[in-house]
Order: C-alpha cells, then sequence, then structure tokens
C-alpha cells in the first residue's frame, strides 16, 4: 500500500490559512463534474464526451443518471475533439472531457481546425492539468497547454482557482458563444475571498487582496499559494501585496494588469505551467508594450524536465509554496 501523497501545503502555510478564515474545498474536478449534471438535468442538448476518462473526470454519476447525455470513444483523444465538433455543429453544447496532456497535444490539430476555426462551441475540458499526476511524470505532464493554445484564434482558455470559480466557469463556458478550455486539476482547493463586488466573468481577473508593494497575479491552482504568502509577508514583514486571481489567462484582462504594474513597486506572476509561453509572458508583454519599467518575476516550471515527486514536492522544488513566493517577493524588492 502506498503512502498518502504530501500535502499541498507546510504547516505554516495552513496555519496561515486558518488565520485568514479559509476553509478547505474540494478538488475543481468534483465541482466541475457537479455543475455539469446539474446543467445536463436541464438542458438535454449539454452532452459529454470523454477518451476513457469518465472514472478520472468524476462524470460516474453524470453517466448513471444521464446515459443518453454522455458519448465514449475510448483512448482516441484526435476523434474526441472531431466528435464533440460534429456534435456541436448540430446543436449540441458539447463538453469534450480528457487529460489536459493528451488532449492539447494529440488533439491539437483538431483543437485548432475543427473547434476553433470552424467556431464550433465546444467546451474542451482538460483534466489532470499541470503537475498532477505527479510521480507520472513529463509525459503526464501539461505544462505546454495555455502556450500551445494562446497560439491558437478564436478560444478562451480559463484555469480557475477555486470551487466557487470552477462553478462559474463551467456556467459560463456553457453560454459561450465561442469555444472555451477549462483546465482542472487533482487537489482539493481552498474556497478563496473576493476583495472586490464584480461579478465572475471570463476574461475578467478577481482581485482577492488589496495592496501596493508586490502584485501576485496568479492563475490556477497557485492563486492560493500567493494569497498565502501576500498574508505571510504582511505578518513577518508588514508588506501590503495586491492578490490577483486570473482565471481567464486568454483574453487577458490587460486593465487589472496594468494597474497592478503601475501601482505596486514589483509584480510577480505565478503559474503551474512552464515559463515558457504561459500566463507570465502574456503579463509581460501587456507591460512592456505599456511602456512600464517595473521589478518583475516569472514564477512557474523552468524550462526542464520536471523533478520526480508528488504535486506538492514540485510545487515546494520549483518555488510556488508559501514560503517560497514570500522570498522571492523580498528578493524582488531588495535595492
Amino acid at each position: 500500500m502506498s503512502a498518502p501523497a504530501p500535502s499541498m501545503y507546510s504547516a505554516a502555510a495552513q496555519q496561515t490559512a486558518a488565520h485568514l478564515g479559509l476553509k478547505l474545498g474540494r478538488a475543481n474536478l468534483e465541482e466541475f463534474a457537479d455543475t455539469l449534471l446539474t446543467l445536463a438535468r436541464a438542458d438535454r442538448n449539454v452532452v459529454a464526451v470523454t477518451s476513457d476518462s469518465r472514472g478520472s473526470g468524476k462524470l460516474g454519476p453524470f453517466a448513471a443518471a444521464l446515459p443518453a447525455q454522455i458519448v465514449e470513444v475510448g483512448i482516441a483523444e484526435q476523434n474526441l475533439v472531431g466528435v464533440a465538433a460534429g456534435l456541436a455543429s448540430v446543436g449540441k453544447n458539447v463538453f469534450a472531457v480528457s487529460p489536459a496532456c493528451f488532449l492539447t497535444a494529440r488533439s491539437f490539430e483538431q483543437i485548432k481546425n475543427d473547434v476553433a476555426y470552424s467556431d464550433n462551441k465546444v467546451t474542451l475540458v482538460g483534466i489532470s492539468a499541470g503537475v498532477s499526476y505527479g510521480a507520472l511524470g513529463t509525459t503526464h505532464h501539461s505544462l505546454h497547454d495555455f502556450a500551445a493554445l494562446r497560439a491558437v484564434n478564436n478560444l478562451t482558455l480559463v484555469a480557475p482557482a477555486d470551487n466557487f470559480e470552477t462553478r462559474a466557469a463551467v456556467r459560463a463556458a456553457a453560454v459561450a458563444p465561442h469555444p472555451v478550455y477549462l483546465r482542472f486539476g487533482k487537489a482539493p482547493l481552498y474556497t478563496l475571498p473576493a476583495a472586490d463586488s464584480a461579478p465572475f466573468a471570463l476574461g475578467r481577473a478577481r482581485i482577492l487582496r488589496t495592496g501596493n508593494d508586490v502584485a501576485f497575479i496568479a492563475t490556477g491552482e497557485t492563486v492560493i499559494h500567493a494569497l498565502l504568502a501576500a498574508a505571510h509577508l504582511e505578518e513577518t514583514a508588514g508588506l501590503r501585496c495586491r492578490v490577483v486571481s486570473v482565471p481567464t489567462v486568454k483574453p487577458l484582462d490587460s486593465a487589472t494588469v496594468l494597474a497592478a504594474a503601475r501601482e505596486c513597486r514589483a509584480v510577480i506572476t505565478t503559474e503551474e505551467h512552464l515559463v515558457n509561453g504561459g500566463l507570465g509572458e502574456a503579463v509581460a508583454s501587456v507591460i512592456a508594450q505599456a511602456g512600464i519599467a517595473t521589478r518583475f518575476r516569472i514564477v512557474g516550471i523552468p524550462d526542464e524536465y520536471t523533478v520526480t515527486g508528488s504535486q506538492a514536492d514540485i510545487f515546494r522544488h520549483y518555488g510556488l509554496s508559501m514560503e517560497a513566493l514570500a522570498a522571492t517577493a523580498r528578493t524582488l524588492l531588495q535595492p
């Protein structure tokens, strides 16, 4: 019997979360599956298509409740996207569910041509994204998907940070007029606060914490670690850090990014993705093209094959933990 995977949160991080009053929720993938089932019960045109992924995609209850609204294509990701595009072309509201690493690499041409170019309203759902597969290694990690799909026109890219963002993103994708890519990991996540009162919308960032020392601009499962780092820095160093959750990587909320770059002393982006082609480079492009000079750092997975270990091990190794992000901020602010 294998040992349980290490916690994504150190004892100090858990203590900081408790001080903030945060509650540990479910994995976003579970929230996705329940939300999709609710939508499908209300609309028979909502259809799930999977590539041998109903178990890993938490779609067992969906299949049991609505067997006529789920299509299983087997381990055939290119067929998955082609079938999904075909169903969408005749009016079905299709969610194509497959591990992110295979969905976005093996099916890239079908995503580009059959979905995006043909403007078939498919929601592509990349499950077990980032380094969720842990010790299965680089072949199963999805650290390329932002970079690849940012280059595809007519495709919105979404990586929710908690259960609230997940529910809202799934519902928004269901009514979006054009194709959407949703990215989900497997780790249970804390439910995040919202410092602003704006409703969730595709293309809009969420301000979780205000401040003008360092701006953490984060997406997906790294957002909670940025929030904890900001709270830790305030408690230990008196620094007031802004935390921006970016559920929509494309189109990027440029106005919120530019405000952070102009108003804060430094900007740190965090993502469970290679440093090449992801959120960090998108943010850097916006800031540079606006002519803003600021201290800036991209924190993600470097241009290398990842170390072997659990998702928690990999996060800590590459500086995505609360402690490491706080240390990066302190270094970036040094004269």
